[in-house]
């Protein structure tokens, strides 16, 4: 039961005293005490009843309600017996700790409320486990044939008022029942679902996010393609979608949460449908791709692709232009694989979730994702709608093989801002995901070179230090293709040679040269500009760049010896 049916209870005599956006919390058992720490008889979840004998004077009151709020009680009832009215600081001490307070008419008892209590919630209990058979049935005839997750999600809030969500490994939120996760949410809840699975816990995961408790429960596949139940966990940790239950489960009896189990089979028949609608799409990339890899004429690569733009931009009237973005998940330390673990699938659906908006929900939000996989790597191929003028307006002379502008096209950083937490924790220790991303092209004979820049992409991706990394085409272009590549020991020499001199002189004199030298560079070695930013007279600009010539044995005046500085500052 919840504390608003308390307070809605005229003959429990209660009046609120202070927290009224709480009166929803759940519940299960009640205590009266005077004691100055009942830490140890409560266990959450309680209404506590106490006729303030353990108050002595106002310093008492803040360590009885801290003690209260940490156990997780309820909420507590006050009497009016002892004192009269309740005391101010009882008032404001509930108010910080968001305890909700009632205050208890002198003229109800406290048996009245504690008989009423455990009258309603044991009630509850026995209905609860007396109707878990009948819920099985509706459950069943109501599942995703009969309209999807959101369905069996309805159910268990008006059966057993439940709040729950289906997630994608991402966080993405797939269905739910009425309000949609805040924003953020789903990111947490994922992560820790997925950190959970990688150490081998068995679901339901307990996870408390923003002070609420949530019941995570995997979602596997038991489709025709279902893994078997020996397989590495490493091979369905980023796929496997999830159900999110705003509750502790913990406390449960166990035929509630077989029930939830049975929850989450009818959910994995909704997953395997969306699987099974993938297949077109998927057969149109590898289909695509083969042509590209092996060469074919782009006549042929432009045939397919007239026969792939109807399915993955239904009503667009001219052909699109596309994208390439190319990933890869590698587990093993440094890169080095893991004997037995077939990554390509796993990359292959991954890229698919991630191409996704994380702000569109739903199942089918992927309808215009075409992703294949060759060995362990991953590649998809992403329409753009065309720029109007682009394609068959396009003037005679225009290079047909050249990159499309791209505003609005796809981003590598933008694409892994959303999703690099949750993925993170699932990669753990041993795992990595790498990805490249083309620029636009508006052709079939630009697409071989599409893929191979996104695979270049990648690769500098891929020589970046962290768990989750991206490259865009357009560092292809930039020193910052070729920096990732030089050898440590080589990066280690040229950095020292010239930052060592600096750093010496910084740490025995305090004098900055370093940030200075950053400064400076990043002015364009421009005198004034630099003293602003450092709010340095420019004499005094001239004299720490003296000195950084001084002790290094170069010219900042000369470009060659600014480009070494900055490839220094670069790699260091």
């Amino acid at each position: 039961m919840r504390l608003r049916a308390l307070l809605e209870t005229d003959a429990l005599g209660l009046r609120l005293l202070g927290g009224e956006d709480e009166l929803d919390r759940t519940v299960r058992g009640v205590m009266t005490t005077d004691l100055r720490d009942p830490s140890r008889y409560l266990s959450g979840g309680e209404l506590v009843l106490t006729g303030l004998a353990w108050r002595r004077d106002s310093a008492d009151t803040e360590p009885f309600v801290r003690t209260l709020a940490s156990a997780g009680v309820a909420g507590l009832a006050a009497g009016e017996a002892e004192l009269g009215a309740i005391p101010d600081d009882l008032v404001q001490a509930c108010l910080r700790h968001r305890l909700p307070l009632f205050a208890v008419n002198e003229s109800v008892a406290f048996a009245t409320i504690t008989e009423h209590v455990v009258r309603q919630v044991s009630g509850e209990r026995a209905g609860d486990l007396a109707a878990v058979v009948d819920r099985h049935r509706r459950l069943m005839t109501s599942g995703p044939a009969g309209g999807g997750p959101e369905v069996v999600l309805d159910l268990l809030g008006s059966d057993l008022d439940l709040r729950a969500w289906v997630l994608s490994p991402t966080g993405r939120q797939i269905a739910g029942a009425g309000a949609p996760l805040p924003p953020g949410i789903g990111a947490a809840l994922a992560g820790e679902h997925l950190s959970a699975t990688r150490t081998g816990r068995r679901g339901p995961h307990r996870a408390v996010v923003r002070g609420l408790t949530y019941s995570l429960f995997p979602i596997r596949n038991t489709g025709r393609g279902a893994a078997p139940a020996t397989r590495d966990v490493r091979e369905t940790v980023l796929s496997d979608w999830l159900l999110a239950v705003e509750a502790d489960a913990g406390d449960w009896p166990a035929a509630r949460l077989d029930l939830l189990q049975g929850v989450t089979q009818l959910i994995a028949v909704e997953r395997d449908r969306r699987d099974a609608a993938r297949t077109v799409r998927r057969r149109l990339a590898q289909e695509v791709l083969e042509l590209v890899q092996t060469g074919a004429p782009p006549a042929e690569i432009a045939a397919r692709l007239r026969v792939a733009a109807p399915v993955l931009l239904p009503g667009l009237g001219t052909a699109p232009h596309w994208q390439v973005v190319v990933a890869r998940v590698e587990w093993g330390e440094g890169g080095t694989g893991a004997p037995g673990i077939d990554a390509g699938p796993v990359a292959q659906s991954l890229l698919e979730e991630i191409l996704v908006d994380p702000a569109t929900a739903g199942p089918d939000s992927a309808d215009r994702i075409a992703v294949a996989h060759t060995g362990d790597e991953a590649i998809a191929l992403v329409p753009l709608p065309a720029v109007p003028g682009a394609d068959g307006d396009a003037p005679a002379e225009e290079d047909e093989a050249a990159p499309a502008a791209d505003g609005g096209g796809l981003h590598a950083d933008a694409l892994l801002a959303a999703v690099r937490g949750p993925l993170s924790a699932g990669l753990a220790d041993d795992g990595r995901l790498t990805l490249g991303v083309s620029a636009a092209v508006h052709s079939a004979e630009g697409l071989r070179g599409a893929l191979e820049e996104a695979r270049h992409a990648r690769r500098v991706a891929a020589a970046r230090p962290g768990r989750v990394c991206a490259a865009g085409h357009h560092e292809l272009a930039s020193h910052v293709l070729l920096l990732p590549f030089v050898p440590d020991d080589v990066r280690r020499a040229f950095t020292a040679r010239l930052l060592d001199p600096l750093r010496d002189y910084d740490r025995r004199h305090r004098a900055e040269l370093i940030p200075t030298l950053e400064a400076f560079l990043d002015c364009d070695g421009s005198w004034t500009r630099c003293a602003g930013r450092l709010h340095l007279h420019v004499n005094t600009l001239r004299y720490r760049v003296g000195r950084i010539e001084q002790l290094t044995g170069r010219d900042l005046a000369r470009l060659e010896d600014k480009l070494d500085f900055f490839l220094a500052l670069r790699m260091s």
